[in-house]
């Protein structure tokens, strides 16, 4: 067995586990033999006491929608970062940094709030519009920043950084007229989604996440080889045949609908898309075709681990996993700034 599918291979061990911690702990501790017991009752097998009973109710109705969005989510914003990472040939980039989050969390919102004045009409709707206006705001923020950054065919960082500075200002003034003409109703909804989290998860809004996750992740490892190519440069990779404005314009789809679905799912969750692939990166090396697969385990891992702490920290009430994550990833953005700027 080669170094990199013994890492491949210990990345889904770590993924069980956390799969695991997120079923059993929470603000109630369903202890081992419960929580099998309450799968068991899940999967239609008679286990006939009290404390399946229970974990059946707890597994069923709020952890395992919430372990099945927090392994989407995870996974899409990992194999997303490395994605633009790719398509800007930059470690820096990031969904949430260069404002494809924020422009995805400003077509939501725009959902959100048009979706509270539409009535029940729209309530079977509701998970299709956000994914829609979400990925139309991504879409359009990955395009404005692609154009902006580069120049004689280059991707220039300063720019790219400066314009996902403006155009997360530019998102968040938005967001913030948005919250102040909402009602009490839909304030209290903007407000907790603008800080992410996976409370919230239902089977019905998993729905889109799930189709999306596993179409970007089905076809971005299918354009590992031609990323491969890309960071040798535009024209090296023309040479080796690749179809480079075809291949830039699948990255920038790709990354606005998944960072759209996952941002319509779960709110605003920043810095999984620029922790992972870097992490990923030290332990497998540049190569995509091991990258993209490890960062999809790492990133579902990651971001389970981040909700079991943001559920336990404070009990019994729950830290917004948003928050979690930047107190993970802005720490670790500053040590790649400076490591940069001393290289």
């Amino acid at each position: 067995m080669t170094y990199r599918v013994f890492m491949l291979s210990m990345l889904a061990l770590v993924l069980l586990l956390s799969m695991l911690a997120a079923l059993m702990l929470g603000a109630v501790s369903l202890p081992m033999m419960d929580m099998l017991h309450g799968l068991q009752r899940l999967f239609g097998f008679a286990v006939n006491s009290d404390a399946a009973q229970r974990a059946e109710l707890i597994l069923g109705q709020i952890r395992l929608p919430r372990l099945m969005m927090g392994v989407l989510v995870g996974a899409v914003l990992a194999v997303c970062g490395v994605a633009m990472q790719g398509l800007f040939r930059n470690p820096l980039a990031d969904p949430g940094l260069v404002g494809v989050s924020s422009g995805a969390a400003l077509g939501a919102a725009i959902a959100i709030v048009g979706l509270a004045n539409m009535g029940q009409v729209a309530e079977a709707l509701s998970p299709y519009i956000l994914v829609l206006s979400a990925f139309l705001g991504g879409l359009l923020v990955t395009m404005v920043v692609y154009q902006l950054a580069r120049r004689d065919g280059e991707i220039r960082l300063a720019t790219m950084l400066l314009a996902g500075i403006a155009l997360n200002a530019l998102a968040a003034a938005m967001i913030g007229l948005l919250t102040y003409l909402a009602d009490d109703a839909t304030l209290r909804s903007l407000t907790f989604w603008n800080l992410g989290s996976l409370n919230g998860a239902t089977y019905q809004r998993l729905w889109p996440l799930l189709f999306i996750t596993l179409f970007i992740v089905f076809w971005i490892p299918r354009r590992a080889k031609a990323l491969n190519a890309l960071l040798l440069g535009d024209s090296e990779a023309r040479h080796l045949g690749v179809r480079v404005e075809r291949l830039k314009l699948e990255l920038i789809a790709c990354t606005a609908l998944g960072v759209g679905a996952a941002v319509s799912a779960a709110g605003l969750i920043g810095f999984i898309g620029l922790v992972v692939p870097h992490l990923m990166r030290l332990l497998l090396g540049p190569d995509h075709r091991y990258l993209i697969p490890a960062s999809a385990l790492a990133g579902a891992a990651l971001l389970l681990i981040a909700d079991v702490f943001a559920r336990l920290v404070l009990l019994p009430a729950e830290l917004p996993i948003g928050i979690v994550t930047a107190l993970i990833g802005a720490p670790f953005f500053l040590y790649l700034l400076r490591r940069e700027r001393l290289s």
